[in-house]
């Protein structure tokens, strides 16, 4: 899949320490990005076709230097149409992955790259995903003060875990509670697709600074919370991609990381 590269992209490296993502974003807007970059249309036919989407939805944002349905266009764009570099193959094999996969699975691919592309969903995600495996719910209170320790004491850090959250919400995998600001497990999708988890494994390193993690960690990654992946063993996830290197340390102890190009 050939897309336009965008030279002014930001070095991986900066990815992992920025916000970003600052708005709440609807399931159905990336699902229409995503059908908007396979059926090959350029940058302006899709920002034109967002605009007009988001019209009745979302208001330009009166005197700010770009209002809030410019922020969501820029987002989606950035997941699905233009990544940086480094996740354009990743982006490719998402496309194919939706192509080719039964619906069900559809989020689990947006998941993945809005994972890759915005680290911070990410860290929003496995805080509220550890506090949900903790205590049974997770408080949004709770989850900025952790995302604040990673990202610094700043209102913008606070609310924009306060949107990724509300964004959780609208894709329904977490669900409110009698208590404001608390919230429990919502919808969970069971995956046993080799070619889908290999994808995520994939796309949950490029959100690591690293680039690898040992298979079991990233398998049950809190990070991923609406999901239950099969424990496929490290070699036949391996193979499902040509992105991905297994190293194995002992008997139960295989690490996985994204393979160096060249």
């Amino acid at each position: 899949m050939n897309r336009r590269r965008n030279q002014n992209r930001l070095p991986g490296r900066d990815r992992r320490v920025q916000v970003g993502f600052s708005q709440r974003i609807r399931l159905e807007w990336l699902d229409k990005t995503a059908n908007f970059v396979m059926a090959e249309n350029d940058q302006s036919a899709i920002n034109a076709v967002l605009q007009e989407l988001l019209s009745d939805k979302v208001s330009v944002g009166g005197d700010a230097e770009r209002g809030n349905r410019e922020k969501i266009i820029s987002i989606l764009m950035k997941i699905w149409h233009s990544p940086p570099r480094e996740l354009e193959e990743l982006r490719d094999g998402g496309i194919k992955l939706l192509q080719g996969l039964p619906p069900v699975y559809r989020i689990a691919v947006h998941w993945g790259m809005a994972l890759a592309v915005y680290p911070f969903w990410g860290a929003v995600a496995s805080q509220t995903g550890r506090l949900l495996r903790l205590q049974g719910t997770a408080a949004a209170s709770q989850v900025q003060r952790r995302v604040r320790e990673q990202y610094g004491e700043r209102e913008t850090v606070s609310r924009a875990a306060r949107r990724v959250l509300r964004s959780f919400i609208d894709w329904n995998v977490l669900n409110e509670t009698d208590q404001k600001g608390v919230y429990r497990q919502g919808n969970v999708v069971s995956i046993q697709e080799s070619r889908l988890i290999a994808w995520l494994i994939e796309a949950s390193l490029h959100a690591r600074e690293n680039g690898s993690a040992p298979i079991k960690e990233l398998l049950d990654s809190s990070g991923l919370f609406p999901f239950r992946l099969a424990h496929v063993p490290a070699e036949r996830l391996a193979s499902k991609s040509p992105r991905l290197d297994l190293l194995r340390h002992g008997l139960h102890d295989d690490l996985v990381m994204l393979r160096r190009p060249g």
